[in-house]
């Protein structure tokens, strides 16, 4: 196998919970000359912390762990200025994991379940700024985004403004553009541009499917 060309192997900090699986991932980094065992942690708030203080190259990080889970521990790690590499370890290979780890800013996901040898491959691709992901995964990761790009977004209440969310309840509580503007002490004209605007960004058609959602939600109090 083709070594990574630094002057310095990788050094990789494992977070799982799995006393068994840090065990049989060092081992086989014990083997490579290129690649170094940096810490481990098995349970993620000692991970953040160690990761804060050693600052590796990579992080290989379990999906889900009691407690903090994977996605949240990684949202973390990059909320904290992390800007090593940080791939995604586990046995869940459902789409929707998948893609939320890496819209949640990991650098791949591979599956407990690969060979080592290609285990190691991939490290080496990760350790080198490409993104990784376990074969078996490519195809669903593909029809996944063909299923993104075929559907409007979801409505996101985050990404309205202060204002379009007052409004937005108002609707749901049933009020008029008039009274919403009078009881909010702005213009019916306001209202109306606030109404539009907040339409387009929850890619909804109608005030009605507005306030339907927004009760759903349980926005509108």
């Amino acid at each position: 196998m083709t070594a990574i060309t630094t002057d310095h192997p990788a050094t990789i900090l494992i977070i799982d919970d799995h006393p068994l699986l840090r065990r049989g991932v060092s081992q086989l980094l014990e083997l490579e000359d290129d690649l170094l065992l940096a810490g481990e942690a098995g349970e993620p708030e000692e991970g953040i912390r160690l990761v804060q203080e050693l600052d590796p190259d990579m992080v290989l990080l379990d999906l889900n762990m009691p407690g903090i889970d994977g996605i949240e521990t990684l949202r973390r790690l990059r909320g904290n200025g992390f800007a090593g590499r940080v791939v995604m370890f586990t046995v869940s290979d459902h789409e929707e994991d998948v893609v939320n780890a890496l819209q949640s800013g990991a650098d791949g996901y591979l599956l407990k379940d690969m060979d080592p040898d290609e285990m190691i491959r991939q490290l080496r691709q990760a350790a080198l700024g490409r993104m990784v992901l376990s074969e078996s995964l490519t195809s669903l990761l593909a029809d996944a985004l063909r299923k993104q790009r075929s559907q409007p977004a979801a409505p996101d209440i985050h990404s309205l403004t202060q204002r379009e969310r007052e409004i937005l309840r108002e609707l749901a509580a049933g009020l008029s553009n008039k009274m919403i503007a009078r009881k909010l002490e702005i213009t019916e004209g306001t209202v109306k541009v606030h109404v539009k605007h907040l339409l387009k960004k929850l890619n909804l058609r109608s005030r009605v499917e507005a306030a339907v959602w927004a009760v759903q939600e349980g926005i509108e109090r």
